[in-house]
């Protein structure tokens, strides 16, 4: 890592090397808040064993609605070595994970990816996932090219309006739209092993917000357009009203199964194939873990 960062978008050049911290409230001390397998991605990623997930503390864009907040925020997490962090890779394969499940990694990639390089030399074999919120510098993720095989980016937004209202971010869709198209570059069309689990390609999340299915349908016409059924598309009914959006009051209910309904028949219009939809009540609080550094 250099002296002035500038591992994400946000561009802060402070000097984390000395302890300083910008947009992510990180140093360069590697901080992460959870490592364990981890029952509730798409099911070709967890399947019935779990994908060996690690949460790493802070993140480069902090959406008001996030559900992670208290790691989002940096305030959970413990600090580790970049060695332990290459046996907790380890630990999460001997416990029988699917995949090593990267959960927010933008901030850390020099030290992710040091300690996947051992990791491998030590036996780690499972295929690594790269689960981000896509405000991603295309510089950044070629550092983890040859070491990365899975891609899960959210496409949030197509506005810039509501980037920056809800995600402090005007140029996200640029930014994301850029990276994502990195991604796919790096590991191209899905392959899948016999037991139907993803081990190599792009699955594109997106998360309808109430009151937004315009957006949703913009960003799902780019998705199919651009790559067609290159990509798996993965459609999220989970958006959850919490207190903390008082002061964005068009947010503060919940998706109703209209709305969803409405961005999935869209999707299918357009003619995609490869997707996954959440059907009936989401079980909201299975998809939030405690943070508590459980196998940190």
């Amino acid at each position: 890592m250099n002296s002035t960062c500038t591992l994400c978008p946000r561009n802060c050049g402070v000097n984390r090397l000395n302890g300083e911290t910008g947009f992510c409230g990180q140093t360069n001390e590697l901080k992460a808040a959870r490592a364990a397998l981890h029952m509730w991605e798409e099911p070709c990623i967890s399947g019935t064993e779990g994908s060996g997930t690690v949460f790493f503390s802070g993140c480069t864009l902090r959406c008001v609605y996030c559900q992670n907040f208290s790691i989002a925020a940096g305030k959970n997490g413990k600090i580790i070595s970049t060695e332990r962090l290459s046996e907790i890779f380890l630990e999460l394969q001997n416990q029988g994970a699917n995949n090593i499940n990267l959960v927010t990694p933008t901030h850390f990639v020099p030290q992710i990816a040091s300690a996947l390089t051992s990791a491998k030399k030590q036996g780690l074999k499972l295929p690594i996932v790269y689960n981000t919120g896509s405000y991603e510098h295309v510089e950044t993720l070629r550092r983890m090219e040859g070491l990365v095989d899975i891609y899960l980016p959210d496409l949030k937004y197509f506005s810039s309006e509501l980037s920056l209202r809800y995600s402090h971010a005007k140029d996200y869709f640029e930014v994301a739209s850029k990276a994502i198209a990195e991604m796919v570059r790096q590991v191209g069309t899905p392959i899948f092993d016999n037991r139907d689990m993803m081990t190599r390609g792009v699955i594109v999340r997106h998360l309808v917000l109430p009151g937004h299915t315009k957006d949703s349908k913009k960003i799902m016409e780019y998705l199919y357009q651009t790559y067609g059924n290159q990509i798996y598309i993965s459609i999220m009914n989970q958006f959850t009203p919490l207190s903390t959006l008082k002061d964005y009051p068009e947010l503060n209910r919940k998706l109703t199964k209209k709305e969803y309904d409405s961005v999935v028949d869209f999707c299918l219009s357009l003619g995609v194939e490869n997707g996954f939809i959440q059907e009936g009540r989401t079980a909201v609080e299975s998809f939030i873990p405690d943070f508590n550094c459980t196998g940190i």
